[in-house]
């Protein structure tokens, strides 16, 4: 391979991995979003003409922090023949603007964060402030953040454009907030770390059954709040976010099909990752301040101790998603729970559960709802309801994998 091609495939992986860190510092130092994204283009088009010629810089998270803000300050002079009042604002960014080695690579690292908490400022709606930190610090698109609110993306990019008009107009600051402001905001912030892990770990379109890039900023970013503000809750997602990447390497075989639980070859599980999200999902279970973050990650520290899916102490599992519903009710949890009960009681009994969920109109656009009745009219012995609710879970996913273990669901259907 040329070295020009091996530079160029060195900007597309930096791009992929730190273009959004290389944002969220753009923004603390112009105060603009829409400038700081269109400084962030600049910035890597600069790269593109640039690093084949002089090679990748050693620290390549600084030189494009310190392109970005030269090419905003040129773009706003450039502006300013047009409308006087940008010349100042341009003098003033150009006094901040310090050579590219004094660039600090560790206030890169923590902007991701001091990001998420201007998104998740409570004078906005909670919906909109967990759109927008989706989209603007994780870069995930809009039709992604609208499967995982089960929402219509128009009804997303609304949501996001009017968030965004908020926080110009309220001149909502870029900063992380004093320590007794943090409880306030730490649920939406929890909820956003969350979400781009779930996203990670399972992605929600395209080839790949995970992204392991954001999997991997989501337990990044848990770190950093862990450090910051000690929550339970947060040392119970971190906890929660470890024992379930612990399990990555063996989701999928090497072909990439899905690998259900049971499936899996669990000595390719990584025990130092259980090992320590079972040590601090115990730390956070004797605060007794925990919430369903911590739950969920006793559920999974259940699953990482059980030497195999027969061995799973599901009647422990079953008890804590009782708890789960009574301190944080969601129809998700209701199906998950489900599924645990079909574990501990067959089959019949986990069926009926999900039929009540669907009948009252939760989660028809689920397509898990309808992947698991079809795992269980399937263990029943009744094919034709379990090809037609494999349909119809194929018919609401985009996630090839997915579709690939479906489509040989509904072929073992027919051919049974």
């Amino acid at each position: 391979m040329a070295e020009a091609d091996v530079t160029h495939n060195a900007i597309e992986g930096i791009y992929r991995a730190d273009s959004r860190r290389v944002l969220a510092t753009l923004i603390r130092l112009l105060d603009d979003f829409d400038l700081a994204e269109e400084a962030l283009h600049d910035a890597f088009a600069a790269a593109v003409e640039r690093w084949p010629l002089d090679g990748v810089p050693a620290n390549p998270r600084a030189w494009l922090v310190s392109a970005g803000r030269f090419k905003a300050i040129d773009r706003m002079r450039r502006r300013a023949r047009f409308d006087a009042s940008l010349a100042s604002i341009a003098d003033r960014l150009a006094g901040t603007v310090a050579p590219p080695p004094d660039v600090d690579d560790g206030e890169v690292e923590d902007d991701r964060l001091r990001l998420i908490f201007t998104r998740c400022h409570p004078a906005l709606a909670p919906d909109a402030q967990i759109a927008l930190t989706l989209r603007e610090v994780c870069g995930l698109t809009t039709e992604e953040i609208a499967r995982a609110f089960l929402a219509p993306a128009p009804t997303l990019a609304q949501r996001i454009v009017r968030a965004k008009a908020k926080i110009r107009d309220a001149r909502i600051p870029y900063q992380v907030p004093e320590r007794t402001e943090l409880p306030a905001r730490l649920d939406t912030v929890l909820h956003v770390i969350y979400l781009v892990f779930n996203e990670g770990y399972s992605a929600s379109s395209g080839t790949s059954l995970t992204r392991h890039d954001l999997s991997a900023e989501a337990i990044r970013l848990g770190r950093l709040l862990v450090e910051l503000l000690p929550e339970p809750e947060a040392t119970g997602l971190l906890a929660l976010m470890l024992l379930h990447d612990a399990r990555r390497a063996a989701r999928a075989s090497s072909a990439g099909d899905l690998l259900l639980l049971e499936e899996q070859d669990r000595s390719l599980w990584d025990r130092a990752q259980i090992a320590e999200g079972l040590r601090l999902v115990e730390q956070a279970l004797r605060s007794r301040r925990f919430g369903p973050y911590t739950l969920q990650a006793a559920i999974a520290a259940v699953h990482a101790e059980s030497p195999g899916a027969a061995d799973t102490d599901w009647q422990q599992i079953v008890g804590l998603y009782d708890l789960l519903l009574r301190i944080d009710p969601s129809p998700v949890v209701e199906l998950n729970r489900a599924a645990a009960v079909a574990m501990r009681d067959g089959p019949e009994a986990g069926l009926g559960l999900i039929d009540a969920i669907l009948a009252r109109g939760e989660l028809t656009g689920y397509y898990l709802a309808h992947s698991a009745r079809a795992d269980l009219c399937r263990r029943l012995g009744r094919l034709d309801d379990a090809r037609a609710a494999y349909e119809r879970a194929l018919s609401l996913t985009s996630q090839e994998p997915g579709r690939r273990f479906l489509r040989r669901r509904i072929d073992a259907c027919r051919s049974d």
